[in-house]
């Protein structure tokens, strides 16, 4: 799931959210926004049973995809749209 927040300016708050466990082990959110970087925006285990993590970008079209400890990439399928490098936001 992707929650998405206006922000004074141009600027957008992007959640991400997956459920705790599914897929077991750390997932990271990778994208054009973070350079690519696994790792950098992990998402974190919540008390709802959820896990997330929030990334504030200005107004633009993002592509990203998650990935998991076992190297395994995955989509959200609440992603805009989804192309070659994986889903696309658009904020």
């Amino acid at each position: 799931m992707i929650k998405r927040n206006r922000l004074f300016g141009n600027k957008t708050r992007v959640t991400f959210c997956l459920p705790v466990n599914q897929p077991a082990g750390p997932v990271s959110v990778v994208g054009s926004f973070n350079g690519w970087e696994p790792g950098r925006h992990e998402l974190k285990p919540r008390r709802d049973g959820t896990r997330t993590i929030s990334v504030t970008v200005p107004a633009g079209n993002y592509q990203f995809r998650y990935l998991a400890s076992d190297g395994h990439w995955f989509d959200d399928e609440g992603a805009d749209a989804f192309g070659p490098q994986g889903g696309e936001l658009r904020v």
